[in-house]
């Protein structure tokens, strides 16, 4: 079974591989018929290779895709299987559906896709659903922590719980896409100059913050007190707390239940 709203978003990510000699995965071939509408979209270059709990699914053999049963959320089941498929361009997670399974599929398998490659996860508005795991540690709320990581690569942060697997995240209703490029992943992020001449607009950041601008006057005022320990220190708090302030005061109605 498919959604309505899920064909447009299929088109956007996979059309890129029509016509190409891919190796193409689905989790959770139910009675089949994905597999076959997988074949028309891709043509027959691809490899087709389905992956389901149900021993049933074996049948599909016949019609030339490759199959494979066992849990997703079982990692001892994943790495035999990467040892048998080894290297593949697209999985697309339609199993389970619980947390668990989301998840441990994720970590297990990013290491295989080839570069230009993607792990889609589907069916995500689970991680709002009863039933299927703890919400807190639901799959959107690993997705929020990944994106969290991969802009821990700016050069400025600790980049030691930076995360260089994966490249990009896609969001779509209803779906999740990981987007693997492994040299831009890894790419150190530096500064660039092209050496013209430019005004700064960091002078101007907080042109609309009054209760900033009048700190700044009076820290012009009294600025023969700054050789007084601590009072650097201060100031920066001070900053720190009318920028906070000003920007709750603004952002708070977009992060209401309600927007």
């Amino acid at each position: 079974m498919k959604h309505s709203t899920y064909f447009e978003v299929y088109d956007d990510l996979f059309s890129r591989y029509r016509g190409k000699q891919i190796t193409f995965v689905e989790i959770g071939v139910l009675g089949g018929g994905s597999l076959f509408m997988w074949r028309e979209f891709l043509g027959p270059q691809a490899r087709i290779i389905g992956v389901d709990m149900n021993p049933n699914a074996k049948k599909w053999e016949s019609e030339g895709f490759e199959i494979y049963i066992g849990n997703q959320s079982d990692e001892l089941f994943w790495q035999d299987f990467k040892k048998q498929v080894g290297r593949v361009d697209v999985i697309l997670d339609d199993g389970g559906h619980t947390f668990e399974q989301q998840i441990i599929t994720t970590e297990m398998l990013l290491d295989i896709i080839n570069d230009h490659g993607m792990l889609v996860v589907e069916d995500t508005h689970t991680s709002y659903m009863d039933g299927f795991g703890y919400r807190r540690f639901s799959f959107l709320e690993y997705v929020k922590r990944f994106i969290d990581k991969i802009n821990q690569r700016y050069s400025e942060f600790d980049n030691t719980v930076a995360d260089q697997r994966v490249w990009s995240i896609q969001t779509y209703e209803s779906f999740v896409a990981f987007h693997i490029n492994r040299n831009a992943s890894n790419l150190i992020s530096e500064r660039t100059d092209n050496g013209g001449e430019y005004d700064s607009a960091e002078g101007y950041r907080y042109s609309d913050n009054q209760a900033l601008k009048s700190l700044d006057v009076l820290v012009r005022k009294l600025n023969f007190l700054k050789y007084i320990p601590g009072i650097k220190w201060l100031d920066a708090k001070a900053r720190s707390y009318f920028i906070v302030r000003k920007s709750k005061r603004r952002l708070k109605k977009y992060f209401s239940s309600d927007s």
